[in-house]
């Protein structure tokens, strides 16, 4: 008798259930920032898809060629036919990874999620970008514009090979990938937001070129409930600068206000220019965040 073959696992980052699981998802866009190509969003403006979808009154120097002539013989008024015009939106994916990153399985899970995310994006035909930041004054690690099912490969073997390890700040990531990228849709940031840089300039650059800003902090246990007493001294693992303090626990609660009002200001700035904003733990499973937390708060169906 057989023993039955373990079957191949495609990808370190994900398990095959919950890849096949993602394959039918997508992400969801709230301002349909989008480029005139196709796609599979529709919008309003008239288009030259095949999906009919409205009638409206002919004025003169519109194209004869959409006359409906069948209700014109009827009613002896020219009437329009609309259709949905498909274009195509460009889903860009910037990982955070810098040496803030690389504690606690945030790195790992930022991987999972960017690589889940952009699987949801080619196999809903959009096009798709992913940038790996790590070092400043480097051009960051890019996964070319790509879309459809024949890049999956591409995509896996491209976040596989993503390391980090860096002094580059968030801010300063997204400033550099706006030097190349071209492309309305939706950009996800992947990161701790660990950063002394200006986040709000950062947000009006994305928000300005077309894109929706998904921001998805990703944060350690020790950094949401930090355990620490007597005298302790800290080291920057960016700069390598230290701090050195003494009774940590008397600071622990004005520590906690910092960061929950961290968290308050980057759900702020992007709810004002319509992006959206969830921050974290790392120790849970990119599963429970994408058929769980992300399905609740409307980011992904």
């Amino acid at each position: 008798m057989e023993t039955p073959t373990k079957k191949t696992q495609l990808t370190e980052l994900l398990a095959n259930d919950t890849l096949g699981r993602v394959e039918k998802m997508r992400l969801l866009s709230r301002r349909k920032f989008t480029n005139k190509s196709h796609g599979e969003h529709l919008s309003g403006k008239g288009g030259t898809s095949t999906e009919f979808s409205d009638y409206r009154n002919y004025v003169a120097g519109d194209d004869v060629r959409y006359v409906d002539w069948n209700i014109f013989s009827r009613l002896g008024r020219p009437y329009m036919k609309q259709y949905r015009h498909e274009e195509e939106m460009h889903v860009v994916i910037i990982v955070d990874a810098s040496s803030s990153m690389m504690f606690e399985n945030k790195f790992t899970l930022a991987k999972q999620l960017a690589t889940a995310l952009g699987i949801m994006s080619i196999m809903s035909l959009e096009r798709l970008s992913i940038y790996g930041c790590h070092m400043q004054g480097l051009h960051p690690f890019q996964l070319p514009p790509c879309s459809g099912r024949t890049s999956l490969k591409r995509l896996l073997a491209f976040m596989e090979g993503l390391e980090g390890g860096g002094d580059q700040p968030i801010d300063q990531a997204v400033e550099s990938v706006l030097r190349t990228h071209r492309g309305r849709g939706i950009c996800v940031l992947l990161s701790d937001f660990l950063t002394l840089g200006d986040l709000s300039k950062s947000f009006n650059m994305l928000y300005s070129r077309g894109l929706e800003v998904m921001g998805l902090q990703v944060l350690g246990p020790s950094e949401i409930h930090p355990d620490l007493t007597g005298d302790i001294r800290l080291v920057d693992s960016e700069y390598g600068s230290t701090l050195d303090i003494s009774s940590a626990g008397d600071l622990l609660e004005l520590y906690q206000e910092h960061r929950l009002a961290l968290e308050e200001q980057l759900a702020l700035q992007c709810r004002q220019r319509s992006g959206r904003f969830l921050s974290i733990n790392s120790e849970t499973t990119v599963e429970q965040i994408l058929f769980d937390l992300l399905r609740r708060e409307g980011w992904v169906q």
